[in-house]
């Protein structure tokens, strides 16, 4: 099972194209500060604005430089089921640990339709496939009896659920019979999934503070919550402010700050405000002094 704190990591960029040296150095630097996993091209690594031959190349790169340290579990996700085949193939043949896989925008599936979308990237895959429900971006809701049919195929081990619906995982687990893996998307409600039978987060604001959120999961891990809520504690204000402009612009500025990459992402992400800036330099700088 995936677990702990995983990095949905950010792609960095240089002169509009991809920066292959910072890249590597951020899978080296997130593993030394406590990473259990890194998700490469998801969300918060612009796959949207990534080339196909982009975004295989840092997929082939994050696993190369990774070496099987920690699992490397990588965005395979497209509203066209034949593309996501391509990029989950693509995924297993360089090494990946597992694929992350959205499904639903634009197109807006039934539920049968999302069953066959994820059934159809499964039958093409041998490894481990981990669906992501976020309604917010694909529109649609993956409900919990349809999870519960995915998860009766053999390779659908786990769920990242960005609902924010702290029900949703109980509903799941009374229906789902088999070792999940429950991860949350959402850093701001992480620890609450937890307690509620989660074990992990796919997270944005592990990118810059990845020994405290490694700290904190393990925490909730071992059933000790009163700590793990003293690092959300300190945690939260950096959730907040990565949040406030559209990610991933927020982590960008603060991975600059930290001498990891530059700020540099794709339209139509464009950079932050001034105050933003001058927030996260504080908080940076509060978590780091």
């Amino acid at each position: 099972m995936f677990r702990g704190s995983l990095i949905a990591m950010i792609t960095p960029f240089i002169n509009g194209q991809v920066d292959e040296k910072a890249l590597a150095g951020l899978v080296d630097w997130q593993i030394k500060h406590g990473a259990h996993g890194l998700v490469p091209v998801g969300t918060t690594g612009e796959s949207p604005t990534l080339t196909e031959e982009e975004h295989k190349r840092v997929v082939a790169l994050v696993a190369e430089q990774a070496q099987g340290r920690v699992p490397v579990i990588a965005g395979a996700g497209s509203n066209n089921p034949v593309e996501a085949v391509r990029y989950a193939q693509h995924a297993q043949q360089a090494g990946a640990d597992a694929v992350l896989c959205v499904a639903g925008y634009y197109n807006r599936p039934s539920q049968e339709g999302l069953y066959q979308h994820f059934k159809m990237v499964h039958d093409a895959i041998d490894i481990p496939i981990i669906v992501y429900n976020i309604p917010p971006r694909a529109v649609v809701d993956i409900k919990p009896e349809t999870m519960a049919r995915l998860a009766a195929l053999p390779r659908i081990v786990g769920v990242k659920d960005a609902t924010t619906d702290l029900a949703r995982i109980s509903r799941e687990r009374m229906l789902i019979n088999k070792p999940f893996s429950f991860l949350s998307g959402d850093d701001m409600t992480a620890i609450a999934y937890n307690a509620s039978g989660g074990q992990g987060c796919i997270s944005v604001s592990a990118n810059i503070a990845p020994a405290l959120y490694g700290q904190m999961q393990t925490a909730t891990l071992q059933g000790d919550f009163r700590e793990a809520l003293r690092i959300h504690d300190l945690l939260a204000p950096l959730h907040e402010a990565l949040f406030r402009e559209p990610s991933p612009a927020g982590a960008k500025y603060a991975a600059s700050l930290l001498g990891l990459c530059n700020e540099e992402c794709r339209l139509p992400i464009v950079p932050l405000s001034e105050q933003t800036k001058s927030d996260i330099k504080n908080i940076i700088n509060e978590l780091y002094r």
